[in-house]
């Protein structure tokens, strides 16, 4: 705690100060509640997301399976494929963070595979693997706003920490030293006047 002069200015700004810390460690704590209420939010949303892409996959692999059986390996097809460029990401604010959304374009998937060469097999595989591609996409983004928050919410409870262990408590003892300083003063200035009286009272 720095030392301060023992005066009712400082006393008024002390004590000003205080409410202002005050408040801003109530802020600071509004802030991590909600935004921990939005983290779980995600973590639940990417969990079920999770359990969907799981089950897409198996399905994906189990389509590829069968047309790899009927038409030998379909790594040459797939090289034919062009690769994605679809996805969009953009920002929301959550208190101040900003999270990303992360959209693949809405479009209809389309093959651009040679449709004489390969069967309504391949097919399914593709269709089933671009359920998986968006399902991925909407994990990313789950998973990348939970590592948002998560260093938010570090950052915002370390600030509220330092509001209420030790910005709050020294305003405190500042205020307690000055009040503590004035009231003696008083004392002594309300003796010296009694002594003075007494004085003037005896001549």
């Amino acid at each position: 705690m720095a030392q301060v002069f023992p005066t009712k200015g400082n006393l008024m700004a002390s004590k000003k100060s205080l409410d202002l810390a005050t408040m801003g460690f109530d802020l600071l704590d509004k802030k991590r509640n909600i935004l921990t209420r939005e983290m779980m939010s995600l973590i639940e949303a990417a969990q079920s997301i999770q359990e969907q892409i799981n089950e897409a996959y198996k399905k994906a692999y189990t389509s590829l399976q069968k047309a790899n059986l009927t038409l030998g390996s379909c790594e040459e097809t797939a090289r034919t494929e062009p690769a994605d460029n679809g996805l969009e990401i953009d920002y929301r604010s959550v208190m101040g963070v900003e999270i990303p959304t992360v959209h693949l374009k809405d479009s209809p998937p389309s093959v651009s595979y040679m449709m004489n060469s390969t069967n309504s097999l391949l097919d399914k595989a593709y269709f089933d693997f671009y359920e998986v591609k968006k399902l991925t996409v909407k994990l990313c983004e789950i998973e990348s706003s939970v590592y948002s928050l998560a260093n938010a919410i570090s950052r915002t409870n370390n600030r509220a920490k330092a509001f209420k262990n030790i910005v709050i408590p020294n305003y405190e003892k500042t205020i307690k030293f000055i009040s503590e300083s004035l009231e003696e003063k008083e004392r002594e200035d309300f003796s010296r006047l009694k002594v003075v009286k007494r004085q003037k009272e005896s001549k």
